[in-house]
């Protein structure tokens, strides 16, 4: 009988040495150490209302480029982890090992997250020394913490998104088309919903009302992993003004940690050989 840790193990290594890391590599490291090294040029501007003043201000534009490639990595990575298993027959043989689902659930997100959160981490560690050299500044062991932790978290999130909609799809297919179809929505989608929700609620957003439009985009990016990961991010940035509280921020992160991991045990548990 193998325990949760050997099922992980066994799982991480089965995706971390696949066919599609090897495309995903080259991928995640043209985007992260490419954002670094153009991001920290000393002679960069950007048009964007944060400057490139620090050190943590250039990891924290790059992180739009880990959520273009390391979470995209996630969906391509997971979206046939449970539905694979259930079609080649594999998935009733591990519903039938003497093995708590929720061990084996863990086992399963684990293995998953591991497989793209080990190379971004690694990567971003990379990044950082790469600004620092060519910046002549490093960000704090805080600021450094907070990015390295946060961009654990965001890929967690959408791996436990992800093993939903496989658990839920019928085939392998359909597993990716709800799990890239989260992705454009929280990646490419979300201002377009914000703006629909200001219209609903009265705030214009053709530039009139910054103030009511910064706060109302400020609360329903807490409904996002992407634009939560980026509100946590923000906290260490001292010239932006932070409008949620630092309770609604932990909340939100606990939310988005405990639920979908919960429906996902849940979903498992009611899985039948």
């Amino acid at each position: 009988m193998m325990t949760w840790t050997q099922l992980s193990l066994h799982g991480f290594k089965e995706r971390f040495f696949s066919n599609r890391m090897k495309i995903l590599w080259p991928l995640l490291s043209m985007f992260i150490l490419g954002a670094a090294w153009g991001l920290s040029d000393p002679n960069i501007r950007l048009p964007a209302q944060i400057p490139l003043d620090s050190a943590y201000s250039i990891l924290y534009v790059s992180s739009a480029f880990i959520l273009l490639s390391a979470t995209l990595g996630v969906v391509f990575v997971s979206f046939d982890g449970i539905s694979r298993d259930r079609i080649s027959g594999v998935l009733d043989i591990k519903l039938s090992q003497p093995i708590s689902r929720n061990q084996l659930t863990t086992s399963m997100i684990i293995s998953h997250w591991g497989a793209v959160a080990i190379p971004t981490v690694s990567l971003s560690i990379i990044a950082i020394f790469i600004i620092g050299e060519r910046f002549e500044q490093y960000p704090s062991l805080t600021e450094v913490m907070i990015y390295l932790g946060f961009t654990g978290l965001v890929l967690l999130w959408y791996t436990l998104i992800q093993l939903l909609a496989s658990s839920w799809a019928e085939d392998m297919g359909s597993s990716l088309a709800l799990g890239l179809g989260a992705w454009m929505l929280f990646t490419l989608l979300w201002l377009l919903l914000t703006s629909v929700v200001a219209g609903l609620s009265g705030v214009a957003v053709d530039g009139s009302d910054v103030e009511r439009w910064s706060d109302l985009q400020a609360q329903v990016d807490l409904f996002s992993p992407n634009g939560l990961y980026h509100l946590a991010l923000e906290t260490q940035i001292q010239d932006v003004d932070q409008r949620n509280s630092t309770f609604s921020l932990v909340m939100a992160t606990c939310i988005w940690t405990i639920v979908p991991w919960y429906l996902l045990a849940r979903r498992v548990k009611s899985m039948q050989p």
